[in-house]
């Protein structure tokens, strides 16, 4: 009898083994028919997107059309209602699936939960509207005293100008494409928000906080965390900037809030041109070498650290150098780097011009690509080819851009006096003034900003209300003039509309960032984090090389816990410029704290 039952109950098994799906076998066959489509249009996409990008011409709408049908086909293919079905199926056994393969699907419904084929038309209109606001925003012909001036030359004057009234003019100049973009922002913002509506998600910002696996509220409490960790160093910068401000501009009443154009920053987020550090003029030092010298530098450091030259096709397709004067045609001057097809076509679009600015921007922007690259290997599915969370991408570059900015490295590059001695109190300064004070504006304005326009439907007769109160609440900043309803400040920071509803990557880049250079700099170069040197140094690339091998196919959290031993933390942050307090204390003894 207990035989029988045996054999009866093996049979049954055996059975139901031979009728029963095999989960993982139908998903490797859905994901390898998936996969390649998925490559060939999303590189028609990314191709389309460049020529827009690239080649903007007033009146001539081919590149927007091309675009526009490019984008709509990939939308079509990734929304679709039968890859949404299949997904979902298949996700329903995914205890039954390999974690690589559930990893490809939730990735593959996430992309579709932006193009859900359920709300077509919603969809086709969301990418019209996309392609319609770049061209706006990038097409924007700029006036200054009524003349077309590029968005470098505004930047050069907010850069070096002592003039409180040429200031003003080239600030309120920059400012001028809002009202253009206005209308687009308010379209766009309804677009997203239906369409990720039709896959479950509250609201866009909610959307886009699920990349990282985590609710819209726990991602704006994390920003407001950050925030209050940093606020005693910000404080001490916020006030000393007021008063050295003041002197430069020959006020003699020191204003309580900093007058938005003081700063030689568009938007507040970068400071670090009020400082130049004695014995180290970059922007004399780099003018003669000229631009593609820095380009090719920054390749040379990543050569250093035992990763490949870029492959030729970067320098062959890449748009690196500022459009020639007279050319009948515009380029979107913000920096960027594009993974073409997921695997080795790789591009940059820049403007670059011989200046510590560009200097840094060019190691950046290589930081993506050699991410790009490394991350396309065969054990990294396309699916999976991008960062570990978005903010990893953000933290590679803005590493290597914080590595290329210090003083050994740059007296080893012989750009600076390898004999003079360093003010390490003013190097610290010209830091903080960089990666300090972008974060209440990255985690503070930009992320509140968003979270309201997507998450409360912010009214549109409220949009430079709100940005202007976020501006004073963060950032201790304010307009130098009546900003009514007709401006719309926020649109004109390019990522409100494209990129939207993300910023709090780059504040979480820059904490990230900073564990990892703290890591390198105690436990692989034994250096001061202050003054380090990572030139040449092989166990560093392969350090960084570790990080970017797998792309999104491992956690996070766990690479980072991984690598530095310890979970995300300002601790890093707070404790490389701890040095600086004493001094900006000292500075400020006497002076009226505001904020």
């Amino acid at each position: 009898m207990k035989r029988t039952i045996v054999i009866g109950l093996t049979l049954a098994t055996l059975w139901s083994c031979q009728t029963k799906k095999n989960y993982k076998t139908e998903a490797d066959t859905f994901l390898k028919t998936y996969s390649a489509e998925y490559q060939k249009l999303y590189t028609a996409s990314a191709e389309a997107e460049w020529a827009s990008n690239t080649k903007i011409v007033e009146g001539d709408s081919a590149n927007a059309i091309a675009t526009r049908k490019a984008n709509e086909a990939f939308a079509a293919f990734t929304g679709s209602k039968e890859n949404i079905q299949q997904l979902q199926d298949l996700l329903q056994h995914k205890e039954e699936l390999s974690e690589i393969q559930v990893k490809q699907l939730e990735t593959a419904l996430r992309v579709a939960a932006n193009n859900p084929q359920t709300v077509a038309e919603v969809v086709k209109s969301r990418i019209k509207a996309e392609t319609e606001q770049s061209e706006k925003l990038y097409g924007f012909d700029y006036k200054l005293n009524g003349k077309s001036v590029t968005t470098n030359r505004i930047d050069e004057i907010l850069r070096t100008e002592t003039n409180p009234t040429k200031r003003l003019e080239a600030w309120q100049a920059s400012k001028e494409v809002g009202t253009v973009l206005k209308s687009g922002l308010v379209n766009l913002r309804n677009l997203r928000n239906k369409t990720v509506q039709a896959l479950g998600y509250d609201d866009y910002f909610s959307y886009q906080a699920s990349d990282y696996g985590m609710k819209r509220e726990d991602m704006m409490d994390l920003m407001r965390k950050i925030n209050q960790e940093l606020k005693p160093l910000y404080r001490e910068l916020h006030t000393y900037a007021r008063y050295e401000l003041a002197k430069k501009y020959g006020v003699n009443e020191v204003p309580d809030m900093l007058p938005a154009h003081w700063l030689p920053n568009r938007w507040g987020q970068d400071w670090s041109a009020m400082m130049e550090v004695e014995g180290s003029n970059l922007d004399q030092v780099l003018k003669p070498k000229g631009a593609e010298w820095q380009v090719k530098q920054a390749e040379r450091f990543y050569q250093s650290l035992g990763f490949p030259a870029l492959p030729a096709i970067f320098y062959a397709k890449s748009s690196l150098y500022p459009v020639p004067a007279g050319t009948n045609y515009k380029k979107n001057n913000h920096a960027s780097a594009w993974h073409m097809d997921l695997e080795h076509d790789v591009r940059s679009l820049m403007s670059v011009e011989p200046n510590a600015e560009w200097y840094e921007t060019t190691h950046h922007e290589l930081g993506h690509i050699y991410y790009y690259l490394t991350y396309t290997n065969p054990d990294v599915p396309l699916l999976l080819r991008s960062g570990a969370n978005r903010a990893y991408h953000e933290a590679m570059g803005s590493l290597m851009g914080l590595a290329a900015m210090q003083q050994p490295f740059l007296a080893n590059l012989q750009l600076v006096n390898k004999e003079a001695k360093t003010n390490q109190v003013q190097s610290l300064l010209k830091e903080a003034l960089n990666y300090v004070v972008f974060i209440p504006f990255a985690s503070g304005v930009m992320s509140e900003f968003e979270h309201d326009l997507y998450a409360k439907n912010l009214a549109s007769a409220d949009f430079n209300k709100r940005w202007w109160e976020l501006a004073l609440q963060y950032q201790g900043i304010v307009p130098p003039n009546e900003r009514g309803v007709k401006y719309a400040d926020a649109a004109t920071k390019t990522h409100i509309n494209d990129d939207p509803a993300q910023y709090y990557d780059y504040a979480l880049s820059y904490v990230i960032l900073f564990q990892l250079h703290d890591h390198i700099a105690t436990k692989i170069l034994k250096q001061d984090p202050h003054a380090t040197n990572y030139y040449g140094n092989k166990e560093v690339g392969k350090f960084l090389a570790s990080i970017m091998y797998p792309g999104a196919s491992a956690d996070w959290r766990q690479v980072l816990k991984d690598k530095t031993g310890e979970d995300l933390s300002a601790r890093a942050m707070i404790a490389y410029f701890q040095p600086l307090m004493d001094y900006l204390k000292a500075q400020n003894k006497g002076r009226k704290y505001t904020i």
